[in-house]
Order: C-alpha cells, then structure tokens, then sequence
C-alpha cells in the first residue's frame, strides 16, 4: 500500500493507506481511534453480538505499519480501548500482542472519551501531547491554533466509483487542523459533509482516502 505525502503547518508528513499517520523526521507514528475490545463491551452491555476477532485483527494491521515503519515513537490519539472495563478484559493473546508492539520504543496513550483514565497497561498516559509545531489531542478543539492532529469524529468521503457510491475512511486536512480515520476494525464514520466537520476542518481542506492507496481529493 502506497501513502500519500503532504505538508501540514510546515511539517512533511505521509498519510499511509492504511489509516495511520508518519512523521518521517520525527519518526513518530499516530494512530486514532483503534476501539480495542469492542465486541466484548457491546455484548457485555447486552449489545448486537459480534465475533470477538477484532481486536487482533486491529493489531495485526498495526503490526505491519510498525514492522515497516519501526518508529521511535508511537502515539494513540485516543479511544484505544472501547471502554477502560474493554481494557481489563483483553484476552492474552491480544495483551501479549500488544506489549510486543509497545517493545523498544515510546508508548503514549492520549485519553479519548471512551478511555477517559489511565488504562492499567504500559505506556504514557496523557491528555494531550505537544512535538515540534503539532499538538496531538483527541477531540479537535475549536479554540486551539495551528497544528492540532487529533481523530474522535471517524471521518468517511463518498466517492462515485463506476457508478457505485461508496464511503472510505480518510484523513481531513486542513490549514490549522487535522483529523485522522479510525483505524479499529468494528468503527462507523462521520460523513465529511457533516457541518462539525465541515467547521473544524473548512470547505477547502482536502480528503484523504484510505485503501490500497492514500488518495487526495478536495472537500468541494
């Protein structure tokens, strides 16, 4: 899969097709949204049943970013874990998977509304995390100035293709902000059209698809 390279508030960075973020130079890798333990919180809320694979599956698809990448640092921008109770339950399979790929490099946690609490696993646990020109946080705020990456709103582009409308997970760039996909296996989007996202984001950033490809196309 091929990424797709950009400048952001004076920052080289390359939105991967896979969902997750590099900064080259930093060797920092950001990742939003990975909704670990879902299946298990939904069907321990009474929820739809869903087969409880997910997780590892998310962290197969990270694996393979990291093992090509082999960031020094890696930063989850929140609602890692579906909830704090999804956390404790991890099976150990997943668990294990999971302290391999934190192994020899910096872990930090960013607290989203779904994991709003230290999760009891290794790692950084802040609220938001500033590097260079870029702060990276959950929720977009509106009050901050230039450089905020962060994800929560799961942004999805419609896109006509032969005829068929079909949504894909993207990136939303903008001058002053950027929002990063979902990376998690079972996570639904907000369409870009969405007026929120129209008012973090402008009408003239530009949508960044996710897929065998990272492709760029203007919000308008």
């Amino acid at each position: 899969m091929s990424g797709f390279d950009f400048t952001f508030c004076g920052v080289a960075l390359e939105a991967r097709a896979s969902g997750v973020l590099y900064w080259p130079e930093a060797q920092l890798l950001a990742v939003s949204d990975l909704h670990l333990g879902k299946s298990e919180r939904m069907a321990r809320r009474g929820g739809q049943l869903l087969p409880p694979y997910e997780t590892l599956e998310t962290l197969n698809r990270l694996a393979v970013e990291i093992a090509d990448l082999n960031p020094r640092t890696v930063i989850c921008l929140g609602d890692s874990f579906d909830d704090l109770a999804a956390e404790r339950a991890l099976e150990q399979d997943s668990r294990d998977r999971l302290t391999a790929l934190m192994g020899g490099r910096r872990w930090i946690w960013i607290e989203g509304n779904h994991d709003a609490g230290p999760v009891q696993i290794g790692g950084t646990h802040l609220a938001e995390v500033e590097r260079g020109p870029l702060t990276f946080r959950h929720i977009a705020d509106p009050a901050a100035g230039v450089g905020e990456v962060s994800g929560h709103y799961h942004p999805k582009h419609r896109i006509n293709l032969r005829g068929r409308i079909i949504s894909r997970p993207c990136f939303l760039a903008g001058n002053a902000k950027l929002i990063l996909p979902a990376f998690g296996t079972y996570t639904g989007g907000l369409p870009t059209s969405s007026d929120v996202l129209v008012d973090v984001i402008g009408r003239d950033g530009l949508a960044i698809l996710t897929g065998r490809t990272a492709r760029a196309m203007p919000l308008n």
